[in-house]
């Protein structure tokens, strides 16, 4: 009964949304508008990848999603990367939004702020063992060449010319599957923060990947597997058809795809990638693997008891 009537009220809210919301598009990401998310998110993604030798000085780095700005690529070039291509099916980000969490961003360097943790963003992930600024990887030296008054004019002029992609350190591919011009085994490095539980076919995203980066080149990406508010239950996404989670939606075009932490680890296998850590959070299953539809009623318990997992894995 618990589940039907969660089912009702959702579906119900899906009913809703296709009359009153007639947006081809999500107006908002959430996110990359807040200059302290964009410096946790990219300090973390650096701190772990460092740990298993990336070496982020001069190097060309893409980010899948970037959403309302470019603020974690701009934290990557701010910290030693050379090149940034934001990759996106959309456009979020304006001009305006990302000079000002550009600004604040250099401000936060200057200052070697302390990584923003868990209690000031207790959504993000990974979590780190320690928050203070990371001066073992970005040591003073390389932060004042970084923050050298004309690399950041630089930086401001490339932000400025993104609309026309006129520039030698930022570039951008809307929609990036299609429109990516970007030479074969090019890029250094592929991060992405909650948004690879949006793609449509997990396999072709990492075969692009793949062409994307260099022989021994790495990405890291942070997935978050729960139903994000379309269901009152965090694991309740595996409950519906293919049809009632697309009717749930409304008009919305962007759906989460519902694939599980493992179809990821197999996604990384298939197309030429070794998977070197796992970093999940783990929460108890609201409804038994038993109550899923059909089409979910396989899922292993470790499948339907990982919310977010980050996975960073490395080109062979």
């Amino acid at each position: 009964m618990i589940i039907n009537t969660e089912k009702v009220v959702a579906l119900t809210k899906g009913a809703i949304r296709k009359v009153v919301d007639r947006r081809k598009q999500d107006a908002r990401t959430f996110g990359t508008d807040n200059s302290r998310y964009c410096y946790a998110v990219w300090l973390r993604h650096l701190v772990h990848a460092q740990k298993f030798g990336f070496n982020h000085i001069n190097t060309t780095v893409a980010e899948l999603g970037p959403g309302e700005s470019i603020g974690i690529g701009l934290a990557a070039l701010l910290t030693g990367s050379r090149k940034y291509y934001a990759l996106d099916v959309h456009t979020y980000w304006n001009t305006k939004r990302n000079l000002m969490i550009f600004d604040n961003l250099v401000e936060l360097f200057k200052n070697r702020a302390a990584i923003p943790d868990n209690h000031e963003f207790p959504k993000v992930y990974p979590l780190l063992d320690e928050y203070t600024f990371p001066s073992q990887i970005l040591n003073d030296n390389l932060m004042k060449q970084m923050l050298a008054e004309d690399r950041i004019i630089k930086l401001r002029s490339a932000i400025r010319n993104m609309d026309c992609n006129g520039s030698d350190e930022i570039q951008f591919f809307v929609p990036w599957e299609k429109n990516a011009e970007i030479e074969s085994s090019s890029v250094d490095y592929i991060f992405s923060q909650a948004v690879l539980q949006y793609v449509d076919k997990l396999d072709n995203t990492y075969e692009k990947m793949n062409a994307l980066l260099r022989q021994g080149a790495m990405m890291s990406h942070c997935i978050d597997f729960s139903s994000h508010g379309m269901t009152k239950s965090w694991n309740g996404q595996w409950l519906y058809s293919d049809a009632e989670w697309k009717f749930l939606y409304g008009n919305k075009k962007v759906i989460l795809n519902r694939e599980p932490k493992s179809a990821h680890l197999q996604a990384n296998s298939n197309n030429g990638f070794d998977v070197l850590f796992t970093k999940d959070l783990k929460k108890d299953i609201d409804f038994s693997r038993a109550k899923f539809h059909k089409q979910f009623s396989s899922l292993s318990e470790t499948d339907a008891g990982t919310a977010v997992s980050f996975i960073l894995s490395q080109k062979k």
